[in-house]
């Protein structure tokens, strides 16, 4: 699943709106990509909504690269621990 795939921008947005828009599809698909070759669908899905759901969280729109990396970075905190936690679920338990 591509969270951007049905997405079709209007046309009566401002220009710094469209820039902030940009950066947000870039940064969420970059980041979903990266997900879904290093970890699969479902966590890379699992993520795309802890990522969309900081960005809700936050006052304002980011307005640099910068900014929205700090989203993926505190998203990537919980997808390590997503997965770390998954991990030690599944290993065997030596007695």
């Amino acid at each position: 699943m591509n969270p951007l795939a049905g997405y079709k921008p209007s046309g009566n947005s401002n220009p710094r709106c469209a820039d902030l828009m940009t950066m947000a599809e870039r940064e969420l698909s970059a980041f979903f990509n990266a997900v879904t070759q290093l970890f699969g669908s479902e966590q890379a899905e699992l993520s795309a909504e802890d990522w969309l759901h900081e960005l809700i969280e936050i006052d304002g729109l980011p307005a640099s690269t910068r900014e929205w990396r700090l989203i993926t970075a505190k998203v990537s905190t919980r997808l390590a621990s997503r997965v770390n936690a998954s991990s030690l679920s599944t290993e065997p338990q030596i007695a």
